[in-house]
């Protein structure tokens, strides 16, 4: 038992002749357990928490001067506490002074690193050695510690896109999409966002060799068209080394409106590269960069470890530019129907079609929906010849399409194959990324990414046979209407029904009937998605389906008043039912973020 100090902040601990006979003891000051060694002659103190998960140090074992934890065999050097294992983190110590035979303990010494310092040291280590453990304790020190989640954000993006030779994948996708989804999640659960977002960007870049950048090119006189022709041209010839000293170039000497352009007509120069991922991802990285700002490519922000260069964010895509499959290069695109020639005719026509001013009040004609989701391409073709010709914007044509595609989605047959939802997967985000893209610039060769959109739809329509139903609670479909928390906690069961997809959905709809506030709804399905092991896709199409229904919110109401319109709930319901198809899982990583929380609260993992 501690007693109480003589003003100088050490509190008597025990006399150095008990603590010789016994080796160790544990005692308690000032709230704190400290675990006291006497070996090797020395007297040493160190929290008796393993900094890994917490077991007492004080049950551990003590030879050569290391401290061996008996849970999971941490090993700590004695006298300063630092760990020979990365994954254990170091032990605090304690300064120690034995007086007249009896030891003290200084349980409360001033520290000279705060907190944030040292969860950012910790996770630069998990995420060197994809340790979950520690992303997980790191991602929720640092929100403990006051740091913004986006600067945490800033930190994954700048490890991943130099630890991956390959470049940009699907964690840093994850990462920007989790980031975006930030403001609509609920306590906890923007830390669990961002710990998946940045354990599955270590779990990319593991074992894999770094990046070696290739420098822009020293010159200040090239035009943006120029640049802009070139880094097409390399991408044609699938030049990855000289694709990306222009695209350093055209960061460092073009403007962000002019390199957005260019990428995008990049990524539209052929048809649905790489099934949609090379576009999605291109956006995804555009969007980083709208919440880390576009830094200057100087020497002062490259020497940053943790900064992420505009120059180095793009730079890790041009391989999903030059390595990626061309859709008219396999056969779905060319028989029974001829879609390549069909999407080449539409691009000779663009430059007529799209002479005339753009009319940002533009809005579909009766039967355009039915159009693009018909089975008749040529009529697809037709719909949106028409609608360029009369003025509709890439924005507003690529949020027709978008709907169409998480139309596929909410009403997929579950009688296809599960791997099929996919399919209708890789549509719905690519049609987002490509309205979201709109939002910002909209050249027109991005109409080219609207038609391929348009044209994965139309490829996807058999996999809405039989079309499964979206619930209208105005016609009475998703049954009685409840309280929002009855509804709730249906749509949190049903994720935890393996098979449940039409429950799901019917809840998900009733829920945002009931709702004042539609984040109620995009607050559960955040919540239920991030406490499984969800891999990309689902977390993609969470955040794409977020995206569309707020952008169907956009635009004007076609629902009863008080209710939702029919695209909000389509949105809301292709997310519900395509969370349920991939639920539940093992939750692996919830069991390892929950353990993170507890120890951080100081729980003792060790007696449950």
């Amino acid at each position: 038992m501690a007693t109480s100090d003589d003003g100088d902040g050490f509190v008597r601990a025990t006399s150095l002749a008990d603590l010789e006979d016994a080796g160790r003891e544990l005692f308690t000051a000032r709230g704190t357990a400290i675990a006291l060694f006497h070996h090797e002659g020395e007297v040493r103190a160190v929290d008796n928490r393993c900094p890994h998960m917490g077991f007492p140090l004080s049950d551990g074992s003590v030879e050569d001067g290391v401290l061996t934890c008996h849970w999971h065999h941490a090993r700590f050097e004695l006298s300063c506490g630092d760990t020979f294992d990365p994954w254990a983190d170091d032990v605090a110590t304690y300064p120690v002074e034995v007086r007249d035979g009896d030891v003290y303990v200084q349980p409360n010494p001033p520290r000279d690193r705060d907190p944030a310092a040292h969860w950012r040291d910790r996770l630069d280590t998990g995420l060197r050695e994809n340790l979950r453990l520690v992303v997980a304790k790191s991602a929720v020190g640092l929100d403990d510690a006051g740091v913004d989640p986006v600067d945490v954000a800033e930190r994954g993006v700048a490890f991943g896109t130099r630890y991956r030779e390959d470049g940009w994948s699907s964690g840093l996708t994850i990462l920007a999409a989790l980031t975006n989804a930030l403001d609509v999640l609920d306590g906890d659960d923007r830390k669990r966002a961002t710990y998946t977002g940045l354990r599955h960007v270590a779990s990319d870049c593991a074992g894999e060799p770094p990046r070696f950048d290739q420098p822009a090119f020293d010159v200040d006189d090239v035009s943006a068209d120029r640049l802009a022709e070139w880094f097409r041209e390399t991408v044609e010839v699938r030049d990855s080394d000289g694709a990306e000293r222009v695209l350093r170039t055209a960061v460092e000497t073009a403007s962000r409106e002019d390199v957005e352009a260019m990428l995008y007509a990049a990524a539209t120069d052929h048809a649905y590269l790489d099934a949609g991922h090379s576009f999605d991802m291109t956006n995804k990285a555009v969007e980083t960069l709208d919440h880390l700002g576009w830094p200057s490519t100087t020497d002062a922000v490259r020497q940053e470890d943790d900064a992420a260069d505009a120059a180095d964010v793009l730079a890790s895509l041009v391989t999903r530019f030059t390595d990626a499959d061309r859709a008219e290069e396999g056969s779905e695109w060319r028989q029974p129907e001829d879609l390549a020639a069909m999407r080449e005719s539409f691009e000779a026509a663009l430059p007529t079609l799209a002479a005339g001013e753009r009319d940002p009040d533009w809005r579909p004609p009766s039967g355009f929906q039915d159009a693009l989701l018909g089975d008749d391409p040529h009529d697809v073709v037709d719909a949106l010849r028409d609608a360029i010709r009369d003025g509709a914007t890439v924005g507003a044509l690529a949020h027709e399409v978008a709907t169409a595609a998480a139309t596929r989605v909410a009403r997929f047959g579950t009688t296809n194959e599960f791997g099929d939802w996919n399919t209708v997967h890789h549509t719905f985000t690519y049609a987002n990324a490509v309205q979201q893209a709109a939002s910002r610039v909209e050249p027109t060769e991005l109409y080219r990414g609207v038609l391929d959109g348009a044209f994965s739809v139309y490829l996807d329509r058999f996999l809405n046979s039989p079309p499964a139903p979206v619930p209208n609670p105005a016609d009475g479909d998703a049954g009685e209407l409840g309280t929002v928390e009855t509804h709730r906690e249906r749509l949190l069961d049903a994720f935890d029904r393996e098979g449940a997809v039409n429950d799901a959905g019917r809840e998900a709809a009733a829920l945002l009937a009931v709702a004042d506030d539609p984040r109620e709804l995009w607050s559960t399905l955040g919540g239920a998605l991030l406490r499984e092991d969800a891999g990309f896709h689902t977390l993609q199409a969470y955040e794409a389906a977020h995206a569309q229904f707020h952008a169907a919110r956009d635009r004007a109401s076609d629902g009863p008043e008080g209710l939702p319109s029919e695209r909000e709930r389509t949105a809301a319901v292709a997310a519900a039912r395509y969370l349920a198809a991939h639920t539940p899982t093992r939750r692996e990583a919830e069991q390892t973020f929950t353990i993170a929380s507890r120890l951080l609260r100081g729980e003792s993992i060790h007696e449950d």
